[in-house]
């Protein structure tokens, strides 16, 4: 059984190799991976709610060798759909990405679906494992929503933990579960809240522009998973041109469980939309990431993009335009599948993990029940004090 602070050896050694770069962008602090030949357009993978820019680290070592350039983000604490698009589009400002190509998994899939409705020019294509179209069922199954932010942040942890489900797994599987619980100890109670929040926030993705399905794969898990089906069949019918990858198991984690077959759809999905790899720079690539081009073949690139974007352009933006419309909301509904958590069945080491992790934040929890009970004296002092003046006149 493994420790609580123990890691696998090649997340140790990704680690050692690939840096991790911390910027603030107006008021969100962004923290990512950039890997790979910095003239490739890049691959950005988004998480889930339990998931963090460590999550995607196979698939960096894995297609960087290969001479593509991986981008792996953490979700930033956006507490509305309309702030991540707006986060996020001045997050690739800054990194001077225009073009992308998005792989996103549960909330990350939906996030990267708002992204390509609203920002259809700068997205080329999508991959999207695991994931759905509108946020109904979640909201009507967390009544509480309105008051996540107070919840103390040990409560929020095991909330999202709630769906992992208990029975055997395969060896790799159960890994994956339990380097999925390391990260999610490693996320604050502003982090959780705000992406619980995004979760049960009223939205749904809406049409894309037309031809857009041939830009898209939908690679899912056929054993089990935290969404339900009826959800994922929704995304099936939504997109019946797009291409189908399916792994035979790997729960809700696959790009963990399952790298190399993940890897290899995603290589074949970014060689279908014309993503060509560069592996002869790829001994070039410093500590920092850069592949040690020049800036006159980097200045020449962003012509060329340029270029193409005003002239033919591909992928999502062949007919639309980058005016952000509102956000389609949708009303609730009677059913009320489990949130999804990006988790599968919790082992015995997982639950170690979270029982220690539940120790840990005892004294959150006296804190908590201090603050409550001094608001509780409050109110009734201030309760007393009106009922006195009253009887007084």
């Amino acid at each position: 059984m493994k420790g609580v602070s123990s890691a696998p050896g090649d997340y140790v050694y990704f680690k050692s190799q690939v840096p991790l770069h911390k910027i603030p962008i107006g008021t969100k602090q962004w923290r990512y991976y950039d890997y790979g030949p910095k003239t490739v357009p890049p691959l950005i993978c988004i998480p889930g709610i339990a998931g963090t820019a460590d999550v995607y680290y196979k698939q960096i070592m894995a297609l960087s060798i290969k001479g593509y350039r991986v981008i792996s983000v953490d979700i930033p604490r956006v507490w509305s759909y309309h702030e991540w698009i707006q986060a996020f589009e001045k997050f690739l400002d800054t990194i001077d990405v225009h073009h992308v190509h998005l792989y996103g998994t549960s909330l990350g899939g939906f996030l990267a679906q708002l992204f390509a409705h609203h920002r259809p020019r700068r997205v080329k294509s999508l991959v999207l494992s695991n994931t759905y179209l509108d946020t109904r069922s979640f909201a009507a199954a967390m009544p509480w929503a309105p008051f996540v932010s107070w919840t103390p942040s040990f409560l929020l942890k095991r909330y999202v933990l709630t769906g992992i489900r208990d029975g055997p797994h395969e060896p790799f599987i159960a890994d994956s579960v339990d380097f999925a619980v390391s990260q999610v100890e490693t996320l604050s109670k502003d982090d959780l809240a705000s992406r619980l929040t995004l979760t049960v926030e009223t939205a749904s993705v809406g049409s894309l522009p037309p031809h857009s399905d041939s830009f898209i794969t939908i690679m899912d898990t056929n054993d089990y998973c935290a969404i339900p089906q009826v959800l994922k069949d929704e995304l099936t019918e939504r997109y019946p041109e797009a291409r189908r990858a399916y792994l035979k198991s790997g729960g809700d984690f696959p790009f963990l469980s399952r790298p190399d077959e993940v890897n290899l759809h995603l290589q074949l999905h970014l060689r279908r939309v014309g993503v060509e790899p560069r592996p002869e720079v790829v001994k070039s690539i410093s500590k920092d990431g850069t592949d040690g081009t020049d800036s006159n073949s980097q200045s020449k690139k962003k012509a060329d993009e340029d270029k193409e974007d005003r002239n033919t352009p591909q992928g999502f933006g062949s007919s639309s335009s980058d005016q952000s419309p509102s956000l389609p909301e949708s009303s609730g509904s009677s059913n009320d599948p489990p949130l999804p958590t990006d988790s599968i069945q919790l082992q015995s080491s997982s639950m170690d993990k979270l029982v220690v992790m539940q120790l840990m934040m005892t004294g959150e929890v006296y804190q908590s029940c201090v603050i409550f009970t001094l608001c509780y004296c409050t109110l009734v002092l201030v309760h007393g004090g009106f009922i006195i003046s009253r009887q007084s006149v």
